[in-house]
């Protein structure tokens, strides 16, 4: 309040209003209820001069006076944060992303609320009340982060969290204690397995520890239910929930066993030995597993696996054909017909003694001796799982290996006790295998983390059941030969007849095998996917001398597909159309199609290319070609531009106008003039320049027929003159055109608009009354100081 007041006086005298709305705002604790019921004209005064606290608190009032509380907001922003956010042009909501960075700020303790006025108030809680807001979060360096979510005092913030948060990344980390462990498995158990977050990303770490193996495991939705997960010093009190939930459904179950049992008794020796009974009983037992086939049992969050073992096992044993039955079935109507059933007593007895056996052993392995080292050991197990199955290359057939990675994957079923003794018995060694299976997040993305041989075969062995993954990214993580071990997961995956993944990114410095091969090895392997992205800086040097037991890709074959997207960056690779046909024939859904840094080894190859599109991909939309020097494929590039098809197409640094005369410019515009289908014209980095910049304006003429709506021309040494010329003869096109034009979006980065200011800003806000124009403040000479300043 005393800051308020020097503020207010150190403007000047201040009407009477603005002293009645002051002393208000200091006394909104008694006066909160009357101020919302303010007229509209009242409370637009007052709202500036109120708390965080209490602004965040007046949204619903001040949306029913029809007022906005967004000025107030990027004005707090100014105030607070003093830098410019990235992409502010596509904010939509600023309360939202000051609460955010404001609830992260503090969390990391780069924010010191007592710096403004705002930020103080006895009844505001800066991480309890901002939390609500959170939908992105960044833990960084040590987690300190994760260790003070993590704190009794927090429970509530993590429970906010726990219904707000979608994305959760990890940025710089390094090594960190096992109390600091202990605290990100209690996050993670909350915001993944009892929690909304939907991605997981991590970003930047030289020197992965455990914790990586730990928070793949985890996002998968992974971890032992054993009272290794405690809530300080309890149980988690929603796991409690589930497993007392659980136990009255098997208390339920015992007694109708009970139940069925005491018929059979007094029931079987009048039906012993009549023909009739007995085909009833058959009867009743068919529609017991028809009854399974048409209301499968959805497993909950932390159902066991031993469940579906128990139906594998019961279906093994019953002498009908039921080998459609899913994996989540449950075998609960099946294990009551055997044991009513007289003829098939004795099978029941067989399967009880088996699961019986199962469960000991599974006991055993979750000793009240486990302690909080048990978090970390399990996940290692599955490496040594996956060499003993998955990764297995000398298996005869391809149904042995179908079979292997079944047993080997998490989410099959245990394979009993004989597991338990390859484990021998121990209290320090468990497997996904006897592991719950929790809630999992849709997108994992990993940027510029090594991966280790071993780690390869711990995310592989994830992946092979992780059927809610939907977006997988792996960028820069020095693969090499382990892409093949991610492959043997993707392809134990799309086995499942619920998997999602949909989107695959996969970047690196050195490609291990051609673009074009891996390509077509991935769609064989996966061709459920929608998109599909593979990119390389440069040729691996020692690609000739790949490990023998890989498949050779360029012989897979591609069953037909569901790509929509296909994005390939080539390290300087020739582009044959050949190898990239049999991709193009399998996708006749595709849409979209980027080839970047790739070359042309004849004249003739684009044409082809072409060809191939247009028998192949009828539906294309979107066609990209990126650093790919088309400077003597002018007949191709016109081609292109009047296919009647295509909306969107890009030439980025393709060096258009290298070798090119005015002639070729003007068959540009006028080709682009007759396409009516055509949306989007994209030609950064082509050194346009000034003239040929003003002559791309008659695109727009009272004769076109153009539907054009965006035009790119970042990057191609535009002047302010230029700029300005061009934007008066659009201006006089449209005019012509009595204000009838589709143009709505102009793209100018990277251009030379700062040589006279203000010419620049002369254009722009003339530009600006025509159509959107999307440009930064760019400083060449600015730039060129960075970079003598740190070289």
């Amino acid at each position: 309040s005393a800051a308020l007041s020097w503020t207010m006086a150190a403007e000047g005298p201040r009407s009477l209003f603005a002293l009645s709305a002051a002393a208000v705002s200091r006394n909104m604790g008694a006066l909160e209820r009357d101020v919302w019921a303010l007229p509209g004209h009242l409370l637009r005064g007052l709202l500036p001069l109120l708390t965080v606290f209490r602004l965040d608190r007046a949204e619903d009032a001040a949306r029913r006076a029809g007022l906005s509380t967004q000025p107030i907001w990027r004005k707090l922003w100014d105030d607070v944060m003093k830098t410019r956010p990235p992409n502010s042009e596509n904010i939509t909501c600023w309360r939202k992303k000051f609460l955010e960075t404001f609830f992260s700020n503090v969390l990391h303790g780069v924010l010191d609320i007592s710096s403004d006025w705002r930020l103080n108030d006895h009844h505001f809680s800066p991480l309890l009340h901002s939390s609500p807001h959170v939908s992105q979060l960044t833990l960084c360096n040590m987690l300190q982060g994760a260790v003070e979510l993590a704190a009794e005092h927090n429970q509530k913030v993590l429970e906010n969290l726990a219904g707000s948060l979608r994305i959760l990344k990890f940025q710089h980390l390094l090594s960190s204690d096992q109390s600091v462990k202990r605290s990100l498995v209690l996050l993670l158990h909350r915001l993944i397995h009892h929690g909304s977050v939907s991605q997981v990303s991590m970003y930047s770490w030289p020197v992965p520890d455990t914790v990586l193996v730990l928070i793949l495991s985890m996002s998968a939705g992974f971890w032992h239910s054993g009272n290794a997960l405690a809530y300080h010093s309890s149980p988690c009190g929603l796991c409690k929930e589930a497993d007392k939930a659980q136990s009255q459904e098997s208390a339920q179950e015992q007694a109708e066993q009970i139940r069925c049992n005491e018929r059979e008794q007094s029931d079987g020796e009048n039906q012993k030995g009549s023909p009739r009974a007995l085909e009833e009983a058959d009867v009743e037992v068919s529609g017991c597993w028809a009854d399974a086939h048409l209301n499968p049992v959805l497993s909950g969050p932390r159902s066991p696996p031993l469940q579906n073992q128990a139906c594998v096992e019961a279906s093994s044993k019953v002498p009908y054909d039921h080998t459609s039955i899913q994996g989540g079935s449950s075998p609960r109507c099946v294990s009551d017909q055997l044991s009513c059933h007289p003829i098939l007593r004795k099978t029941r007895r067989r399967l009880k003694s088996a699961v019986g056996k199962k469960r000991r052993c599974l006991r055993r392995n979750r000793g009240p001796r486990a302690d909080p080292e048990d978090l970390y050991d399990f996940v290692f197990s599955v490496a040594r799982e996956h060499n003993s199955g998955l990764l297995d290359k000398n298996n005869a057939t391809e149904a042995e290996n179908a079979e292997n990675w079944t047993s080997c994957s998490p989410g099959s079923p245990s394979t009993g006790h004989a597991s338990c003794k390859k484990r021998g018995g121990s209290a320090r060694t468990f497997s996904l295998k006897a592991a719950h299976r929790f809630r999992s997040v849709s997108t994992l993305e990993l940027f510029s983390i090594p991966l280790t041989a071993e780690t390869c075969r711990i995310l592989s062995n994830l992946l092979s059941s992780w059927v809610s993954l939907e977006n997988l990214v792996l960028s820069y993580n020095g693969l090499g030969a382990n892409i093949f071990c991610i492959l043997s997961g993707l392809r134990a995956l799309s086995r499942h007849l619920d998997c999602h993944l949909r989107v695959v990114r996969i970047s690196d410095i050195f490609s291990y095998v051609p673009c074009m091969e891996l390509v077509r090895c991935v769609l064989s392997v996966f061709p459920q996917l929608h998109t599909l992205s593979v990119s390389f800086d440069l040729k691996n040097q020692l690609e000739g001398n790949r490990p023998e037991g890989n498949p050779s890709c360029s012989e897979a074959e591609i069953p037909e597909s569901c790509l929509e997207q296909l994005e390939i960056r080539f390290p300087r690779e020739p582009l044959h159309t050949a190898f990239l046909l049999p991709v193009l024939k399998a996708s006749k859904s595709l849409q979209q199609l980027s080839l970047d840094s790739a070359t042309l080894p004849c004249s003739q190859e684009l044409g082809l290319l072409l060809e191939a599109l247009k028998e192949c991909n009828p539906n294309l939309k979107k066609l990209s070609f990126h650093d790919v020097n088309l400077a003597e494929h002018q007949k191709e590039v016109l081609l292109l531009l009047q296919d009647p098809v295509l909306q969107e197409i890009t030439f980025s640094f393709c060096r258009l106008f290298e070798s090119s005369t005015t002639e070729f410019l003007l068959e540009i515009i006028n080709t682009v003039k007759r396409n009516s289908s055509l949306k989007s014209l994209k030609l950064p980095g082509n050194r346009l320049g000034n003239h040929r910049l003003v002559a791309l304006a008659d695109i727009f003429s009272e004769d076109s027929s153009s539907s054009l709506c965006q035009l790119d021309v970042s990057s191609n040494c535009i002047k302010p003159d230029g700029l300005l010329e061009f934007t008066k003869k659009l201006e006089g096109h449209i005019q012509q055109r009595g204000g009838q034009i589709q143009f709505t979006h102009l793209h100018l980065f990277q251009n030379w608009l700062d040589q006279d200011a203000e010419t620049a800003q002369e254009a722009l806000r003339r530009l600006k009354a025509v159509c959107s124009v999307v440009n930064d403040s760019w400083d060449p000479s600015q730039a060129f100081a960075d970079y003598i300043s740190v070289m």
